[in-house]
């Protein structure tokens, strides 16, 4: 999905009821969206299926619990570039995107090039990863890991207005 396809289209006050709903359950039934938002079924799965076509809706997913996938550690990394080049900072976003461990990767301002989101089963595969990823990677400078000990709020719900 491109920001210029997402952005072309404008969510009226159903859309944003329906994105609400959708963000906490997307398997409830459309015709009790529908009820919820007062439209007819169709209407809500014509607007569900506008909004997955332009890309307001990205994707529909599972969350899973990581500790019943065995994936205990989480660990939030601050990852620096040896320099911010276009090729360097586009390799990085390739290999990070490749990655099954990175659940989540931001390139960001304030002197840090990347804030991940990294899950491994225990801290041996965790090192396995660092190694793979930053230490044996030229174009890393330097990083940095924090263990979190909760996962006190997680998810990826957006608050629409």
């Amino acid at each position: 999905m491109t920001h210029a396809r997402a952005a072309s289209r404008k969510l009226d006050s159903f859309d944003r009821a329906i994105l609400r709903i959708v963000q906490r359950d997307n398997k409830m039934p459309q015709r009790s969206i529908a009820e919820a938002v007062n439209l007819s079924a169709a209407a809500v799965q014509r607007r569900i299926a506008a909004m997955e076509a332009a890309g307001v809706i990205e994707k529909n997913v599972a969350v899973l619990d990581p500790r019943a996938v065995e994936m205990g550690i989480t660990a939030i990394v601050e990852l620096h570039l040896a320099n911010e080049r276009s090729q360097t900072v586009d390799a990085a976003k390739a290999l990070f995107r490749a990655a099954p461990e990175v659940q989540q990767c931001y390139y960001v301002t304030g002197g840090t090039s990347f804030m991940l989101i990294i899950v491994s089963p225990d801290m041996v595969s965790y090192e396995a990863t660092t190694r793979r990823l930053f230490a044996q990677n030229d174009a890393v400078a330097s990083f940095r890991t924090l263990v979190a000990l909760d996962r006190v709020k997680t998810g990826s719900e957006i608050v629409v207005p």
